[in-house]
């Protein structure tokens, strides 16, 4: 597996652990309240309000919420306003890593994850420094065990998906934004379960990292993603398989 995929599932991870403390509640609100002031309180007609809403109730999210997160986003009921920021950067090894964050106060998060890089050995950049190295995608990685080759490779060509990446451990389908609900549509009619679907970045090439710069660069990653400001985050590392377990095990 590539960068992407590893990260994929190390987010799986770290999510049933912030599940636990009500962490990613906070953090899937604020994807609601954006979706819903972007594009309407309609998940019928509004895609990302769609596709949020499903990641909610995928972690058992209250209803309630997820109502009242949407009636905050389209101006019904009064809340924070927030506003959508990236953050680009460096970590070791020269990886180049890319942060999505929802805030209603840029210049406490802006100093915060300044503070975060220069602790874990990274360093913020300027705007664009790195956003060149990565393309918006769809992606819908589907563990092996829970489909068969072929009908996922017919599957999701048929359906518009852009290509399929075989893994040891999954199917992972990329597909371009525009045809990313369509793709997902065809896998949920099928019945098919997926662990990660989502709209991500992802890397154009890989930098191999090892040993003690590893570690910081998962350190530095964790401590962003740790920030309540922070959606989502991206890097172009490729860490052994053995040495990334390895790692995770240390934790």
């Amino acid at each position: 597996m590539s960068g992407h995929s590893k990260w994929a599932t190390i987010k799986r991870k770290k999510g049933e652990l912030d599940a636990k403390r009500g962490k990613i509640f906070s953090k899937i609100l604020r994807e609601i309240v954006i979706a819903a002031k972007k594009g309407g309180g309609n998940p019928e007609t509004n895609p990302a309000l769609r596709t949020v809403i499903a990641k909610a109730k995928s972690v058992n999210m209250p209803a309630d919420n997820i109502k009242r997160a949407i009636q905050r986003g389209t101006g019904e009921i009064e809340g924070a306003n927030y506003e959508e920021i990236t953050y680009e950067g460096y970590g070791p090894g020269g990886t180049a890593i890319y942060v999505e964050a929802t805030t209603d106060n840029r210049n406490r998060t802006s100093a915060d994850i300044r503070a975060i890089f220069s602790k874990c050995g990274g360093s913020l950049g300027e705007a664009g420094c790195v956003s060149w190295m990565f393309q918006k995608k769809g992606i819908i990685s589907i563990p092996k065990n829970n489909a068969d080759e072929e009908e996922i490779l017919s599957l999701a060509l048929e359906a518009g998906a852009e290509d399929v990446q075989i893994t040891e451990d999954s199917y992972d389908i990329i597909t371009l934004p525009e045809n990313f609900e369509k793709v997902k549509a065809s896998i949920d009619a099928k019945k098919i379960q997926y662990e990660v679907a989502e709209i991500s970045m992802i890397p154009k090439s890989y930098i191999k990292v090892t040993g003690n710069e590893a570690r910081q660069l998962l350190n530095l990653i964790e401590a962003l993603e740790d920030n309540d400001d922070v959606s989502n985050v991206y890097a172009n590392f490729d860490i052994p398989d053995d040495e990334l377990k390895s790692i995770q095990g240390e934790k």
